[in-house]
Formats: C-alpha cells, sequence, structure tokens
C-alpha cells in the first residue's frame, strides 16, 4: 500500500474559523525559508494518527505541508 492510501482525508473547513485562520497564517516555507507567510488552499489529512494540512505558500505559491500540533495550558505538546 503506497503512503497516500494511508492518508485519512479530514474537512479543514468544519474547523472554526478562528481555528482555521491561526493554522493557515503559522507555517514555514522551505522555498522562502521564511515563518507565517500564510498558505492557501488547505488540505487536511491525518497520516500516521497524526494530522496535517498541505496547502501552497501565500508568499511563493511552493507546496508546504503544517503538522497540526496541540500543546496544553503548560505549553508542553
Amino acid at each position: 500500500m503506497s503512503d497516500v492510501d494511508e492518508r485519512i482525508a479530514r474537512d479543514f473547513f468544519a474547523r472554526d474559523l478562528e481555528e482555521q485562520q491561526d493554522l493557515l497564517k503559522n507555517t514555514w516555507c522551505n522555498e522562502c525559508q521564511e515563518i507565517d507567510l500564510g498558505m492557501v488552499n488547505p488540505v487536511e489529512y491525518e497520516f500516521l494518527e497524526r494530522i496535517y494540512i498541505d496547502g501552497e505558500c501565500a508568499k511563493c505559491g511552493e507546496m508546504t505541508t503544517t503538522e497540526v500540533v496541540y500543546e496544553d495550558e503548560d505549553g508542553d505538546e
């Protein structure tokens, strides 16, 4: 089975609007080598029990991937 077959599609737009905006803003672009440039055309999925969002860098258009990580109130993952 390929990696694509192991992905479980999720609905990014089912998230709260504020959470969507935060996730789209907090990004890293390997091409631009900058943080928080933003992401457009998000596609959310689960892979190996982790949640990811793929999209295009809002500055250069290159594909970028963000892992969704929730921190607890103490700042720990």
